[in-house]
């Protein structure tokens, strides 16, 4: 299979640095009109974003789930009229909602925009922001709810009535009329409990950027497992999810990376380290092993930075490099079995362009890149 590309859309806001995103958020200092370059998540430049995927070869836009976020589904909705090809891998968070329902907006969605729907599930790795929501079941037991709700949702699916009597999921003659396409699911984590549901459910199991030899050794623990217990006839396809700062040379990437860090004193690096480490995430807690909350030696494998790990929670790697060198990892985790790359960076609308002249063209050179809307595609 080939290399399939996808970028991100930021509902919390943009900006030029990382912390100047955080500000547009609320989550630090400054209003967002007291920061300079803010860019709030208006629709307008949400879909100056996602025009700028589409044309630059990007299969799907990535939206993400949470208190400080524009409802994904909703934005995404919106997007699609703005678009043509561009699909929206929209956070869903089983649990919240009955399966049954989110299965027929989602065929709705379906209809509407011509099946560009994909699905990243959210099971939840910090309890606070869960509890926000009204949720007040542990890391685990999300996951085995996450696994009858995503069962669930598939059932309903079939057009034929589903009914079972789940732990916590119960559901009778449950049914989506004249399904449209299935819309795929991804799913992510670290914990045993996350292997399992993925390999249980998910058509995607994604990664949080780590050095390959990580990746490598996560994927052969999920590819052991998924042969055990897999219920999908399909078999379960790998992603990735990283920053990237690609430039013609590299010494122009690495100084665009510094530009990240700017106003990022030590106090508010302390600071978010703090409020990252309560996560019970055991993807969040690799992600700051990785760099232990030190601005030192924050490359920890070729091209790969931990830099935006000390200013923000989830992905916190980024590529780092000319085009070439950035493909060059691709490539890498590509051997590997990553067949999907969610990709994304700072300001999102312009680091589109960086990626999708510069990159694409290389890989689309060597033969790697899909074509968007083919995820099978085999190069």
């Amino acid at each position: 299979m080939a290399i399939t590309t996808h970028w991100y859309l930021p509902t919390t806001g943009d900006a030029r640095s990382i912390l100047g995103s955080l500000r547009v958020m609320g989550r630090h200092d400054r209003r967002p009109d007291d920061e300079p370059g803010a860019r709030p998540p208006s629709i307008d430049y949400l879909a100056q974003i996602a025009r700028a995927a589409e044309d630059m070869g990007f299969d799907a836009a990535l939206t993400p789930t949470g208190t400080w976020c524009d409802d994904a589904w909703i934005t995404t909705a919106a997007l699609t009229a703005m678009t043509t090809k561009l699909r929206y891998l929209v956070a869903l968070r089983p649990g919240l909602a009955s399966p049954t329902l989110v299965a027929q907006q989602a065929a709705t969605y379906q209809r509407i925009s011509g099946g560009r729907l994909l699905l990243n599930t959210v099971i939840g790795g910090d309890d606070p922001e869960q509890q926000r929501f009204g949720d007040y079941l542990g890391k685990d037991e999300r996951y085995v709810r996450g696994e009858e709700w995503l069962e669930a949702f598939r059932g309903a699916w079939t057009g034929e009535p589903f009914s079972m009597d789940g732990e916590y999921v119960k559901v009778t003659g449950a049914f989506v009329v004249n399904p449209p396409a299935f819309p795929e699911i991804y799913l992510g984590g670290a914990s045993p409990a996350a292997l399992r549901c993925a390999a249980r459910q998910a058509d995607v199991f994604l990664h949080w950027g780590e050095p390959p030899e990580a990746i490598a050794r996560q994927i052969d623990s999920v590819k052991e497992l998924s042969a055990q217990i897999r219920e999908q006839p399909d078999p379960l396809r790998f992603g990735i999810r990283l920053q990237v700062i690609a430039r013609p040379t590299a010494d122009e990437a690495w100084a665009a990376a510094e530009c990240w860090l700017d106003g990022a004193d030590d106090d508010v690096v302390d600071g978010m380290q703090a409020a990252l480490g309560s996560a019970v995430s055991e993807g969040q807690k690799r992600q700051l092993a990785l760099h232990g909350g030190s601005r030192d030696n924050l490359v920890v494998s070729p091209n790969l930075w931990a830099g935006p790990g000390l200013l923000r929670p989830g992905s916190g790697t980024a590529l780092v490099g000319s085009y070439e060198d950035i493909a060059d990892r691709l490539a890498e985790y590509h051997d590997l079995g990553v067949t999907e790359f969610i990709l994304s960076g700072y300001p999102h609308l312009e680091e589109a362009y960086w990626v999708g002249e510069g990159v694409h063209p290389v890989l689309r050179e060597r033969g790697l890149l899909a074509e968007p809307g083919s995820l099978h595609a085999v190069a």
